[in-house]
């Protein structure tokens, strides 16, 4: 009898770790249904992650002078990304990985150093597959909805900071500091009503960010 119960205990289990990792899995058929339609080139900047991707609803014109591929999804961490790195970074070749994940990840608890170290398992994993590919990562950005996180976030993109720029093919985007007024203070009025997500005001900082590194990395 107690061999059944604990077999029931580890299938409970082993079932809800399933469920979690494939909490996504319904995007990603999406994308693969999209990709066998019209299959992007290779050699683009792929970006890779959570819902400042997948939300970015003026990605294409955004865009537009540099080609790219978004394949943003729901609320991923980096255990995700590293879940589903064949089917939606190995499969594109691209040119480059622009990779935003850790908020979510810190927000479910995990620690910064834990997130820094799967960061290094996702660039390990990118050089042994694909040598000549870039990597970019673009730091947690603050939001009014996780104020309480600030530090955290704040360690986890210094220990970033730190690994790329040890690593050639490496690099990182200040996505902090934008989200500043000159006293100090974050702004306001960059978030939609659930105080977390961009507005459009809120993507042309994103966004700039990011032009910026690309005019200095062609």
């Amino acid at each position: 009898m107690k061999k059944h119960i604990l077999l029931a205990c580890l299938l409970l289990i082993s079932t809800s770790i399933f469920a979690q990792i494939n909490k996504f899995e319904k995007e990603i058929k999406a994308y693969e249904s999209q990709d066998s339609l019209s299959m992007p080139a290779k050699n683009l900047r792929l970006f890779f992650g959570s819902s400042s991707f997948r939300l970015w609803k003026t990605f294409d014109r955004d865009m537009a002078a540099y080609p790219s591929i978004n394949r943003g999804f729901g609320g991923s961490t980096l255990e995700e990304a590293l879940y589903y790195f064949d089917r939606m970074v190995l499969k594109y070749q691209p040119a480059w990985v622009f990779m935003y994940e850790g908020d979510n990840d810190l927000a479910k608890g995990q620690s910064p150093e834990f997130i820094a170290q799967e960061f290094v398992d996702f660039s390990r994993r990118l050089r042994e597959k694909l040598p000549n590919t870039k990597l970019v990562f673009i730091a947690a950005r603050p939001s009014l909805a996780r104020i309480a996180m600030l530090d955290k976030q704040k360690d986890l993109n210094a220990r970033i900071q730190q690994i790329v720029s040890k690593e050639k093919g490496r690099f990182y985007i200040d996505m902090q500091s934008p989200f500043f007024r000159a006293d100090g203070s974050l702004m306001d009025d960059v978030f939609v009503e659930d105080r977390l997500h961009l507005n459009e005001k809120g993507y042309q900082l994103f966004v700039k960010q990011i032009h910026e590194f690309i005019q200095k990395h062609p």
